[in-house]
């Protein structure tokens, strides 16, 4: 039998395939291809789904990430804190400002920052936090949110992975002072190539941010904010990314339909840690398991043709490319035992309930096996 894929990308795309022609011709037909009337309406459209007051698109996720840290002022040196268990893009961010990265630990069941672990490690002279939505699932971020607001330090939501989560009405982006979302093509909401916005509420922000994407620029050519960049969403993007909006609740639910499933499957078996099935605080944008013979059950996995992958296996601090900064300064237990344990199998849209059910199937084989 086939592979299940971890994703398909072209299922998505052949599904919407007319719909996206037309995007992209739009585009081509206008003769405008960069910070047009598509990065405009997209941005107004993004900001009303999301309940924020503004939207400003950039070149990625990670430019997000960056540029948030340079709207709120973090420079060379700053300490910045955030998890280590999230794919090192928060941390990439941070070091490209020069500033410093400080890691906590996750909480155990959510695997995001343990607001415990934040207020422990929330030492004077730290100029912001970045929480991680990772796989989908909120963080607990109205207590974060809290603390942040107590000690008086800027919040910046990871949104890449919770397009659409909410939690008693309220988005994902719209809990602490900056919202950035990723729309790389693997996404929930994803483009055809990479791109990202923020979300704003504080219009001094959001002008800010339109300055910083753009090379510092105030007017044209005219450049007076330090740190300022080119990081333009393009018009095919951007015309690509209206078009799926309109579908992205519905695949959103098409998601959590298949996490529910597994959920229920899986729920009995010792020795697999299943996610957390909560309601619209988790969009699924992966489907995350833990066994403490991870590597093992894939090889079994793999055989029976069923795709997985691991995000993430190596928490920041050890990175080969961070190690000279960070040997030996962390040892974080719930972030090691995770990126140790976790593993994520096929949970996308456009799989279809046979696929989904084959999954079922080879889960069973092989979750109870003893190694």
């Amino acid at each position: 039998m086939p592979m299940i894929p971890i994703n398909d990308l072209k299922r998505g795309s052949r599904a919407l395939r007319e719909e996206l022609e037309k995007a992209i011709g739009r585009v081509l037909d206008s003769g405008w291809y960069c910070l047009g009337p598509e990065v405009e309406a997209f941005e107004q459209e993004f900001a009303e789904y999301c309940g924020a007051r503004g939207c400003v698109t950039v070149n990625s996720g990670t430019d997000a990430l960056e540029l948030a840290l340079r709207a709120l002022d973090v420079g060379r040196d700053d300490p910045v804190l955030t998890a280590a268990n999230a794919g090192g893009y928060a941390t990439a961010a941070i070091l490209a400002l020069g500033a410093k990265p400080v890691f906590a630990d996750v909480d155990s069941r959510s695997l995001t920052l343990d607001p415990a672990a934040l207020s422990d490690n929330l030492k004077p002279g730290i100029r912001a936090i970045i929480v991680t939505h990772l796989y989908g699932r909120l963080a607990a971020v109205e207590e974060l949110a809290d603390i942040a607001r107590q000690r008086s330090v800027p919040l910046i939501e990871d949104c890449a992975q919770a397009h659409g989560a909410r939690r008693h009405g309220k988005h994902c982006g719209c809990f602490g002072d900056i919202g950035c979302f990723s729309f790389y093509p693997t996404k929930n909401l994803g483009a055809l190539g990479d791109s990202g916005a923020l979300v704003v509420n504080d219009p001094a922000l959001k002008r800010k941010l339109i300055q910083l994407r753009q090379y510092g620029w105030s007017s044209k050519y005219v450049s007076d904010s330090i740190g300022g960049r080119n990081s333009r969403m393009d018009e095919i993007q951007a015309a690509v990314l209206r078009t799926k909006l309109p579908y992205l609740e519905r695949q959103n639910a098409r998601r959590t339909a298949i996490a529910q499933k597994y959920c229920a499957a899986f729920s009995s078996y010792n020795n697999l840690e299943i996610p957390l099935a909560t309601g619209q605080d988790n969009v699924f944008h992966l489907f995350v398991l833990r066994h403490g013979h991870r590597d093992l059950l894939r090889v079994e996995l793999g055989q029976k043709g069923i795709g997985t992958d691991i995000h993430y296996p190596v928490p920041d601090y050890n990175q080969l490319n961070f190690t000279d900064r960070y040997s030996g300064k962390y040892s974080l237990p719930i972030t090691e035992m995770a990126c140790r344990q976790v593993f994520s199998i096929p949970c996308f849209p456009e799989m279809d309930d046979c696929e989904v059910d084959r999954v079922i199937e080879a889960i069973s084989q092989v979750a109870e096996l003893t190694y």
